[in-house]
């Protein structure tokens, strides 16, 4: 039995160091956390979409810490995972009848790949001081956003209406 045992941590320590794994296990958690509300409320990027851009940011980083021989190396791939990521999220943008959706689905896939980022930086801290007001605001703002665009004085025609007489402007 602990022949098996010690094969399976050595396999373990030489090909799965903890020095992967946590960054990689806390960008997945995280980035679960997020998508689990994004998957109560139906929008395009869920459960799994959040996961793998979080787990994807926090594994490029990771690979840029190792292989890279000075901090502009770092830079330049942390850079490129956020403009390719600008493409993901430029892909969930809807334009209908001069209204755009997707604008906060694309918000949320941009800030998930800043806390994969922080995780693949070992910034824990960092990466869990922004998915809880993240969570406040994708959650705890509905109600308020709701009520503020019934009472807007838009008409959702991108006509302005006034208030007293109901007529557009």
């Amino acid at each position: 039995m602990c022949e098996s045992a010690c094969k399976i941590q050595q396999f373990l320590q030489e090909w799965m160091p903890l020095e992967y794994l946590i960054p990689i296990l806390v960008a997945l958690i995280l980035g679960a956390i997020i998508g689990i509300e994004r998957e109560i409320h139906q929008k395009p990027a869920g459960l799994r979409t959040n996961m793998l851009i979080c787990m994807g940011a926090a594994v490029f980083t990771l690979i840029a810490k190792h292989i890279g021989t000075n901090p502009d190396a770092e830079t330049r791939v942390i850079q490129g995972v956020v403009t390719g990521v600008g493409f993901l999220g430029a892909g969930v943008l809807i334009h209908q009848q001069g209204n755009v959706q997707g604008l906060t689905t694309a918000a949320t896939i941009w800030l998930v790949t800043a806390i994969g980022i922080a995780c693949g930086a070992r910034l824990y801290g960092l990466a869990i001081a922004t998915t809880i007001p993240a969570l406040v605001i994708l959650l705890g703002l509905q109600p308020l956003e709701q009520k503020l665009r019934k009472n807007s004085q838009f008409d959702g025609n991108s006509s302005i209406q006034d208030r007293d007489f109901g007529k557009k402007l």
